[in-house]
């Protein structure tokens, strides 16, 4: 039996930040634990630590918030934290996919059977050594059986289409006059999608999230 910790005994953990294990890989001799959320479940954390002068004078809150949490969890099982933007970029995507079983939606955000569009990766947990994950358990991908895909029809400047993602097109809607349809509501062609609209982020959320992508 491993040593290491249980994911339930690590989710005991990361649920005081609205945080929650999103399976777990090995990769090498290390098994790497994906650290995420469902739904605006970290808002409420994360707005409380955004609240301090200092905290918020931060050039990305999040994930200076995501490394403040996970640098502290990580410390305290004994492994190392990872981010999606530590250079060499470690293949989150490829995790992600491989841990939960996910696939790409018609936006090209993985979408998960329950939580559809509103879940995300904040980084990731490695420990030295194997550890014991219960398997997988098979889901089927949401967007097989949704033959209308509203997802892709939704966007007031046809973002998404065959081509994939129309970036540029995307941050000028958003930075126009009519752009606060969407920075106030949230992104149309993700809130088109009927999976997991019990998870859809809080107003607060989804502005914050757009407003970033707009000045990036």
């Amino acid at each position: 039996m491993s040593d290491l910790p249980s994911l339930p005994e690590i989710d005991s953990v990361l649920a005081a930040y609205g945080l929650m294990t999103r399976g777990a890989v090995p990769d090498g001799g290390e098994t790497i634990v994906l650290v995420g959320h469902a739904g605006s479940s970290f808002w409420t954390s994360f707005a409380r630590w955004r609240r301090s002068e200092v905290n918020s004078q931060s050039a990305d809150p999040l994930d200076s918030w995501s490394r403040s949490v996970l640098q502290a969890v990580a410390a305290q099982f004994g492994a190392s934290p990872l981010f999606p933007s530590d250079k060499p970029y470690r293949p989150f995507q490829r995790w992600a996919m491989e841990a939960e079983g996910l696939r790409r939606s018609p936006l090209g955000i993985l979408i998960h059977p329950d939580y559809g569009l509103w879940h995300a990766y904040r980084g990731a947990l490695v420990f030295d050594g194997a550890m014991d994950v219960p398997p997988r358990r098979p889901r089927a991908h949401p967007c097989d059986a949704c033959e209308e895909k509203p997802c892709l029809t939704a966007c007031p400047v046809d973002a998404f289409n065959a081509r994939g993602f129309d970036a540029p097109a995307c941050r000028a809607y958003l930075g126009s006059a009519d752009g606060h349809r969407c920075l106030s509501k949230g992104c149309a062609a993700r809130l088109a999608c009927p999976v997991g609209s019990a998870f859809r982020y809080v107003a607060e959320q989804q502005t914050f999230h757009l407003d970033a992508f707009r000045t990036s």
